[in-house]
């Protein structure tokens, strides 16, 4: 316990999961001096991680839309600090972080230790690129708002070639490895950003200059989804250009191509988006037990095995369900997961027993740009209805509004949903800096 006798509550990370559990903490112990509620993160801005792909694209500006972690935390009553979590002592109950420095590598604060009484662990996922040869050195990761960035100043550097170069039959080649959610999403928004550019001077810019290679270890597209879904996805993306390399592993990566199966693939710009793992310095730490995938082993209240002092939620958690399997790492499973220690941390303050978590799965969308929206919802009898069109396109967009009122509540959410109308009509629809 803390000197001033109020528990400290650390949550390490500000995804969708850690960034809703601060608030909520805020809200319900902090604002009531109940708690001193701590939300730690290496960015000084929040971005819903399933839009990183427009991010990367343009169709979103990480500037205007995202949230500021030390704003957000003065208004619902916790506090922010900048930082790299790089320690954990669980004994003496402390965590390290480690120095803080610039852009130009300049010391702005050193090594720091903080204590805590209740620590959520919410540092989310990675790519996962499964040592592939040449993978980092030569391809995107679209895992941060920093990765979408440069990933989006490279895009606009090689459209403004197209633009000002001699030849008229050069062409760009975008290849991306992975073709989950993150993959077929960004195939069809490269698409949809370049049918903008007309627009913006760029006239010689068109979707016949760009060439869109989904590549796929699987047999399908989608391989996490049903059936459906990836069928229907598949005939949009190839509608719409996209060509579909399937059921060949990446041998290799250079600077000019990748080796897949028996093939050589040409392309300047590449991304990987196939697979995702928690961080590697989790398994350094040495003091969790992980599965595969660096994911942290938790109970059946999301606390750390043997230690109830200690939760997990997020893409970095490792529920396993009745029949084996665990959680997928979804901004639903996160959502969940961080009202559920919401509801128990404040279950703990009134002497109340702990209720168990139960993922529940609502169903899975797709959101191929402004051509289609693809997925399924789950119904409380487990009945898989399929949907897509403009129906489906608004049910992805709700998940974002659900986000926005988890974080700030009804009311801001629908003022910020009618200021983004507003200033789509004096804004670009893309950005282009």
């Amino acid at each position: 316990m803390n000197q001033d006798s109020v528990e400290r509550i650390i949550v390490i990370g500000g995804g969708a999961g850690g960034l809703e559990l601060a608030t909520g903490l805020g809200k319900s112990l902090g604002k009531k001096g109940r708690a001193e509620i701590v939300l730690i993160d290496r960015n000084r801005t929040h971005i819903w991680k399933p839009l990183l792909h427009e991010v990367a694209t343009g169709s979103l500006d990480a500037s205007l839309d995202g949230v500021v972690y030390s704003a957000h935390a003065a208004k619902h009553h916790f506090q922010f600090q900048l930082g790299t979590f790089c320690g954990l002592d669980r004994d003496s109950k402390h965590i390290t972080l480690a120095p803080l420095r610039d852009e130009r590598g300049n010391a702005i604060l050193p090594e720091r230790t903080l204590s805590y009484d209740k620590l959520v662990i919410a540092i989310g996922s990675v790519s996962n690129d499964f040592n592939t040869p040449g993978a980092q050195e030569h391809c995107f990761f679209l895992d941060s708002v920093k990765g979408a960035e440069h990933f989006q100043h490279t895009l606009l550097d090689s459209f403004t070639r197209l633009q000002q170069g001699e030849s008229d039959k050069s062409a760009l080649n975008v290849a991306i490895i992975g073709a989950g959610a993150t993959g077929v999403e960004l195939s069809a928004e490269l698409y949809h950003v370049t049918n903008l550019l007309k627009a913006y001077g760029l006239n010689k810019v068109s979707k016949e200059r760009l060439k869109i290679h989904l590549l796929e270890a699987s047999p399908r597209i989608l391989p996490a989804l049903p059936d459906k879904i990836a069928i229907k996805a598949s005939k949009e993306l190839q509608k719409i250009g996209v060509q579909l390399h399937l059921g060949q592993m990446v041998k290799g990566i250079d600077e000019h191509g990748i080796d897949v199966g028996d093939e050589r693939l040409d392309c300047d710009i590449k991304v990987w988006a196939a697979g995702v793992k928690a961080p590697d310095f989790l398994r350094d730490l040495n003091t969790f037990e992980l599965n595969k995938n660096n994911q942290i082993l938790v109970n059946q209240y999301l606390q750390v095995r043997g230690d109830d002092t200690l939760f997990v939620i997020g893409d970095s958690c490792a529920f396993e369900q009745p029949d084996g399997s665990f959680v997928p790492p979804r901004a639903q499973s996160a959502h969940q997961m961080a009202s559920n220690v919401l509801a128990n941390i404040k279950r703990q303050y009134k002497g109340q027993a702990l209720r168990p978590f139960h993922y529940k799965d609502h169903g899975s969308l797709v959101n191929l740009a402004r051509f289609s929206a693809v997925g399924n919802l789950m119904g409380n009898l487990n009945s898989n209805v399929f949907i897509e069109g403009k129906l489906a396109r608004w049910m992805y967009m709700s998940l974002y509004r659900m986000h926005q009122q988890a974080v700030h509540g009804t009311l801001k959410m629908m003022a910020l949903w009618i200021s983004e109308k507003i200033t789509r009509v004096v804004r670009p629809k893309m950005k282009l800096h």
